[in-house]
Protein backbone atom coordinates (compact mmCIF):
# COMPACT_ATOMS: atom_id res chain seq x y z
CA UNK A 1 0.00 0.00 0.00
CA UNK A 2 1.31 3.45 -0.92
CA UNK A 3 2.48 5.64 1.93
CA UNK A 4 0.09 8.61 2.04
CA UNK A 5 1.91 10.51 4.77
CA UNK A 6 2.79 13.98 3.49
CA UNK A 7 6.08 15.83 3.37
CA UNK A 8 5.78 19.33 4.81
CA UNK A 9 7.91 21.99 3.10
CA UNK A 10 8.36 25.40 4.74
CA UNK A 11 9.74 28.01 2.37
CA UNK A 12 9.16 31.38 0.76
CA UNK A 13 6.91 31.80 -2.25
CA UNK A 14 9.69 32.02 -4.85
CA UNK A 15 12.13 29.19 -4.17
CA UNK A 16 13.34 27.40 -7.30
CA UNK A 17 15.45 25.00 -5.26
CA UNK A 18 12.41 23.86 -3.28
CA UNK A 19 10.56 23.51 -6.59
CA UNK A 20 13.24 21.06 -7.74
CA UNK A 21 12.75 18.89 -4.66
CA UNK A 22 8.96 19.05 -4.97
CA UNK A 23 9.21 17.87 -8.59
CA UNK A 24 11.23 14.87 -7.43
CA UNK A 25 8.70 14.12 -4.70
CA UNK A 26 5.90 14.34 -7.25
CA UNK A 27 7.70 11.77 -9.40
CA UNK A 28 7.65 9.47 -6.38
CA UNK A 29 3.92 10.15 -5.81
CA UNK A 30 4.70 11.52 -2.36
CA UNK A 31 2.07 13.96 -1.03
CA UNK A 32 3.52 17.44 -0.45
CA UNK A 33 2.17 20.36 1.55
CA UNK A 34 4.03 23.65 1.08
CA UNK A 35 3.58 26.66 3.32
CA UNK A 36 5.27 29.88 4.37
CA UNK A 37 4.92 31.22 7.95
CA UNK A 38 4.56 34.74 6.51
CA UNK A 39 1.14 33.71 5.18
CA UNK A 40 -0.33 33.33 8.68
CA UNK A 41 -3.92 34.54 8.65
CA UNK A 42 -6.52 33.68 6.03
CA UNK A 43 -3.92 31.92 3.85
CA UNK A 44 -2.45 29.85 6.68
CA UNK A 45 -4.14 28.58 9.82
CA UNK A 46 -2.88 26.26 12.53
CA UNK A 47 -4.83 24.60 15.34
CA UNK A 48 -3.33 22.42 18.05
CA UNK A 49 -4.83 20.72 21.10
CA UNK A 50 -2.89 19.60 24.15
CA UNK A 51 -4.03 17.66 27.21
CA UNK A 52 -7.42 16.65 25.81
CA UNK A 53 -6.50 13.58 23.74
CA UNK A 54 -4.40 10.47 24.31
CA UNK A 55 -1.85 11.97 21.91
CA UNK A 56 0.37 14.67 23.47
CA UNK A 57 -0.48 16.99 20.57
CA UNK A 58 -3.23 16.92 17.95
CA UNK A 59 -2.61 19.57 15.32
CA UNK A 60 -3.80 20.63 11.90
CA UNK A 61 -2.36 23.08 9.39
CA UNK A 62 -4.41 24.54 6.54
CA UNK A 63 -3.45 26.42 3.39
CA UNK A 64 -5.78 27.36 0.52
CA UNK A 65 -4.92 24.06 -1.21
CA UNK A 66 -4.04 21.65 1.60
CA UNK A 67 -5.21 20.44 4.99
CA UNK A 68 -2.52 18.56 6.89
CA UNK A 69 -2.91 16.49 10.03
CA UNK A 70 0.50 17.22 11.49
CA UNK A 71 0.72 13.91 13.35
CA UNK A 72 0.76 12.20 9.93
CA UNK A 73 3.69 14.19 8.52
CA UNK A 74 6.62 11.94 7.65
CA UNK A 75 9.23 14.69 7.25
CA UNK A 76 9.67 18.46 7.32
CA UNK A 77 11.93 20.29 4.87
CA UNK A 78 12.71 23.59 6.61
CA UNK A 79 14.01 25.28 3.51
CA UNK A 80 13.72 29.10 3.32
CA UNK A 81 10.68 30.09 5.37
CA UNK A 82 9.93 33.74 6.05
CA UNK A 83 8.33 34.81 9.31
CA UNK A 84 5.73 37.58 9.13
CA UNK A 85 6.79 41.14 9.97
CA UNK A 86 3.28 42.64 10.34
CA UNK A 87 4.48 45.91 8.83
CA UNK A 88 0.91 47.25 8.76
CA UNK A 89 0.82 47.31 12.58
CA UNK A 90 2.44 49.78 14.93
CA UNK A 91 5.88 48.64 16.14
CA UNK A 92 4.73 47.29 19.52
CA UNK A 93 1.83 45.35 18.02
CA UNK A 94 4.07 44.07 15.21
CA UNK A 95 6.63 42.71 17.68
CA UNK A 96 3.86 41.10 19.71
CA UNK A 97 2.22 39.51 16.66
CA UNK A 98 5.55 38.25 15.31
CA UNK A 99 6.42 36.64 18.64
CA UNK A 100 3.01 34.97 18.94
CA UNK A 101 3.37 33.53 15.44
CA UNK A 102 6.89 32.26 15.96
CA UNK A 103 6.11 30.65 19.30
CA UNK A 104 2.59 29.51 18.35
CA UNK A 105 3.10 28.12 14.86
CA UNK A 106 6.76 27.30 15.42
CA UNK A 107 6.09 25.81 18.84
CA UNK A 108 3.35 23.57 17.46
CA UNK A 109 5.67 22.24 14.78
CA UNK A 110 8.44 21.72 17.33
CA UNK A 111 6.00 19.73 19.49
CA UNK A 112 5.77 17.01 16.84
CA UNK A 113 7.69 13.89 17.76
CA UNK A 114 7.43 11.83 14.59
CA UNK A 115 8.81 13.55 11.50
CA UNK A 116 12.34 13.80 10.21
CA UNK A 117 13.51 17.41 10.09
CA UNK A 118 15.79 18.63 7.30
CA UNK A 119 16.85 20.50 9.32
CA UNK A 120 15.23 21.35 12.63
CA UNK A 121 15.41 25.16 13.02
CA UNK A 122 16.85 24.91 16.51
CA UNK A 123 19.57 22.57 15.24
CA UNK A 124 20.29 24.93 12.38
CA UNK A 125 20.62 27.80 14.82
CA UNK A 126 23.03 25.91 17.08
CA UNK A 127 25.20 24.96 14.10
CA UNK A 128 25.30 28.50 12.72
CA UNK A 129 27.78 29.93 15.25
CA UNK A 130 31.09 30.25 13.41
CA UNK A 131 33.34 30.06 16.50
CA UNK A 132 31.69 26.77 17.47
CA UNK A 133 32.07 25.55 13.90
CA UNK A 134 35.80 26.19 13.95
CA UNK A 135 36.32 24.31 17.21
CA UNK A 136 34.25 21.29 16.14
CA UNK A 137 36.04 21.13 12.79
CA UNK A 138 39.45 21.00 14.48
CA UNK A 139 38.25 18.38 16.97
CA UNK A 140 37.28 16.19 14.02
CA UNK A 141 40.73 16.48 12.49
CA UNK A 142 39.99 19.08 9.82
CA UNK A 143 42.55 21.76 8.97
CA UNK A 144 41.42 25.16 10.24
CA UNK A 145 43.13 28.43 9.19
CA UNK A 146 44.42 30.61 12.05
CA UNK A 147 41.40 32.64 13.14
CA UNK A 148 40.78 35.35 15.72
CA UNK A 149 37.41 36.43 17.10
CA UNK A 150 37.84 39.60 19.15
CA UNK A 151 36.60 43.06 19.95
CA UNK A 152 40.06 44.10 21.18
CA UNK A 153 41.68 46.40 18.57
CA UNK A 154 45.20 45.64 19.83
CA UNK A 155 44.61 41.88 19.52
CA UNK A 156 43.24 42.41 16.02
CA UNK A 157 46.20 44.53 14.87
CA UNK A 158 48.65 42.01 16.31
CA UNK A 159 46.92 39.11 14.55
CA UNK A 160 46.87 40.90 11.21
CA UNK A 161 50.55 41.72 11.59
CA UNK A 162 51.41 38.08 12.29
CA UNK A 163 50.02 36.82 8.96
CA UNK A 164 50.79 37.65 5.35
CA UNK A 165 47.15 38.25 4.46
CA UNK A 166 44.05 38.37 6.64
CA UNK A 167 40.37 38.67 5.78
CA UNK A 168 37.52 40.05 7.82
CA UNK A 169 34.33 37.98 7.82
CA UNK A 170 30.96 38.64 9.34
CA UNK A 171 29.98 36.33 12.17
CA UNK A 172 26.36 36.36 11.06
CA UNK A 173 24.59 37.60 7.94
CA UNK A 174 21.93 40.24 8.49
CA UNK A 175 19.98 42.36 6.00
CA UNK A 176 21.91 45.59 5.49
CA UNK A 177 21.19 48.69 3.44
CA UNK A 178 23.20 51.78 2.52
CA UNK A 179 21.19 54.63 1.09
CA UNK A 180 18.27 52.28 0.72
CA UNK A 181 20.29 49.85 -1.41
CA UNK A 182 20.84 46.26 -0.13
CA UNK A 183 24.52 45.40 0.33
CA UNK A 184 26.29 42.11 1.03
CA UNK A 185 29.32 41.51 3.20
CA UNK A 186 32.11 39.66 1.37
CA UNK A 187 35.29 38.17 2.76
CA UNK A 188 37.61 41.17 2.30
CA UNK A 189 41.29 41.72 2.97
CA UNK A 190 42.05 43.89 5.97
CA UNK A 191 45.22 45.81 6.85
CA UNK A 192 46.49 46.51 10.35
CA UNK A 193 46.24 50.24 9.62
CA UNK A 194 42.51 49.90 8.99
CA UNK A 195 41.80 48.60 12.48
CA UNK A 196 40.71 51.29 14.90
CA UNK A 197 38.66 51.64 18.06
CA UNK A 198 35.44 50.77 16.23
CA UNK A 199 36.51 47.13 16.52
CA UNK A 200 35.81 47.40 20.26
CA UNK A 201 32.08 47.82 19.68
CA UNK A 202 31.34 44.20 18.70
CA UNK A 203 33.29 40.96 18.15
CA UNK A 204 34.89 40.63 14.70
CA UNK A 205 36.20 37.53 12.92
CA UNK A 206 39.66 37.78 11.34
CA UNK A 207 41.13 34.82 9.46
CA UNK A 208 44.48 34.14 7.82
CA UNK A 209 44.07 33.75 4.06
CA UNK A 210 44.72 30.27 2.71
CA UNK A 211 47.02 30.27 -0.33
CA UNK A 212 44.38 28.51 -2.38
CA UNK A 213 44.11 27.35 -5.98
CA UNK A 214 40.38 26.59 -5.82
CA UNK A 215 37.41 26.25 -3.52
CA UNK A 216 35.34 23.22 -2.64
CA UNK A 217 31.62 23.10 -1.86
CA UNK A 218 30.45 19.85 -0.29
CA UNK A 219 26.75 19.11 0.10
CA UNK A 220 25.78 16.27 2.40
CA UNK A 221 22.22 14.93 2.19
CA UNK A 222 21.61 12.20 4.74
CA UNK A 223 24.60 9.96 4.06
CA UNK A 224 25.07 11.01 0.43
CA UNK A 225 28.04 13.30 -0.24
CA UNK A 226 28.38 15.59 -3.26
CA UNK A 227 31.68 17.44 -3.71
CA UNK A 228 32.26 20.13 -6.34
CA UNK A 229 35.52 21.93 -6.99
CA UNK A 230 34.94 25.59 -7.85
CA UNK A 231 37.49 27.44 -9.98
CA UNK A 232 37.26 31.21 -9.74
CA UNK A 233 40.58 32.95 -9.08
CA UNK A 234 38.73 35.15 -6.59
CA UNK A 235 39.20 35.56 -2.87
CA UNK A 236 35.43 35.21 -2.44
CA UNK A 237 33.89 33.26 -5.33
CA UNK A 238 30.36 34.40 -4.43
CA UNK A 239 31.09 37.81 -5.96
CA UNK A 240 30.64 36.64 -9.56
CA UNK A 241 28.87 33.36 -10.30
CA UNK A 242 29.26 33.95 -14.05
CA UNK A 243 33.04 33.59 -13.70
CA UNK A 244 32.92 30.17 -12.05
CA UNK A 245 33.70 26.75 -13.46
CA UNK A 246 32.95 23.45 -11.75
CA UNK A 247 34.36 19.95 -11.50
CA UNK A 248 32.85 17.04 -9.60
CA UNK A 249 35.40 15.37 -7.31
CA UNK A 250 35.51 12.48 -4.87
CA UNK A 251 36.49 13.03 -1.26
CA UNK A 252 38.74 10.68 0.70
CA UNK A 253 36.77 8.38 2.99
CA UNK A 254 38.38 10.02 6.02
CA UNK A 255 37.05 13.42 4.95
CA UNK A 256 33.56 12.09 4.23
CA UNK A 257 33.46 10.43 7.64
CA UNK A 258 34.55 13.66 9.34
CA UNK A 259 31.76 15.63 7.65
CA UNK A 260 29.16 13.02 8.58
CA UNK A 261 30.41 13.14 12.17
CA UNK A 262 30.18 16.94 12.02
CA UNK A 263 26.50 16.81 11.05
CA UNK A 264 25.85 14.18 13.70
CA UNK A 265 27.43 16.43 16.32
CA UNK A 266 24.86 19.13 15.63
CA UNK A 267 21.95 16.79 14.91
CA UNK A 268 21.67 17.84 11.27
CA UNK A 269 20.40 15.75 8.38
CA UNK A 270 22.04 17.95 5.75
CA UNK A 271 24.56 20.73 5.35
CA UNK A 272 26.73 22.64 2.87
CA UNK A 273 30.44 22.84 3.68
CA UNK A 274 32.99 25.24 2.19
CA UNK A 275 36.72 24.53 1.97
CA UNK A 276 39.74 26.20 0.40
CA UNK A 277 41.99 23.93 -1.68
CA UNK A 278 45.72 24.58 -1.48
CA UNK A 279 48.32 23.75 -4.14
CA UNK A 280 49.07 20.37 -2.57
CA UNK A 281 45.39 19.44 -2.61
CA UNK A 282 44.93 20.04 1.10
CA UNK A 283 41.48 21.10 2.27
CA UNK A 284 41.08 23.99 4.70
CA UNK A 285 37.89 24.46 6.62
CA UNK A 286 35.99 27.68 5.96
CA UNK A 287 32.44 27.18 7.17
CA UNK A 288 29.23 25.18 7.30
CA UNK A 289 25.94 26.57 6.08
CA UNK A 290 23.30 24.27 7.61
CA UNK A 291 20.78 25.36 4.99
CA UNK A 292 23.00 26.41 2.12
CA UNK A 293 22.05 26.95 -1.51
CA UNK A 294 22.79 24.12 -3.92
CA UNK A 295 20.29 24.36 -6.79
CA UNK A 296 22.73 26.14 -9.11
CA UNK A 297 25.29 23.39 -8.55
CA UNK A 298 22.86 20.69 -9.65
CA UNK A 299 22.10 22.68 -12.79
CA UNK A 300 25.83 23.21 -13.47
CA UNK A 301 27.05 19.67 -12.78
CA UNK A 302 24.09 17.33 -13.27
CA UNK A 303 24.55 15.88 -9.79
CA UNK A 304 21.30 14.39 -8.45
CA UNK A 305 21.07 16.63 -5.40
CA UNK A 306 17.32 17.26 -5.51
CA UNK A 307 16.71 13.54 -5.92
CA UNK A 308 18.82 12.88 -2.81
CA UNK A 309 16.74 15.36 -0.81
CA UNK A 310 13.52 13.81 -2.13
CA UNK A 311 14.68 10.33 -1.18
CA UNK A 312 15.65 11.43 2.33
CA UNK A 313 12.32 13.20 2.83
CA UNK A 314 10.43 10.22 1.41
CA UNK A 315 12.07 7.78 3.82
CA UNK A 316 11.34 10.11 6.73
CA UNK A 317 13.92 8.56 9.03
CA UNK A 318 17.17 9.94 10.41
CA UNK A 319 20.20 8.97 8.31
Amino acid sequence: MADKRPVLIATEADDLTADMVISELNRRNVPVARFNPADIGAALTVSARFGSDPAPVTARLRTPSRTVELAEVRSVYWRRPVWPAFDHLNPDDARFAAAQTRYGLGGTLYALDGPLWVNHPLRNAAADYKPAQLAVAQRLGLAVPPTLVTNDPDEARSFVGDHEQVVFKTLRWTPYRRGGVPVTGWADLVMATEIDERVAVVPHLFQAVVDKVADLRVLVVGRVVFAVRIESGMLDWRKDYSALSYRVVNLPARMENALLAYLDHFGLASGSFDFAVDEAGGLWWLELNPNGQWGWLEESTGLAMSAAFAELLTQGVAP
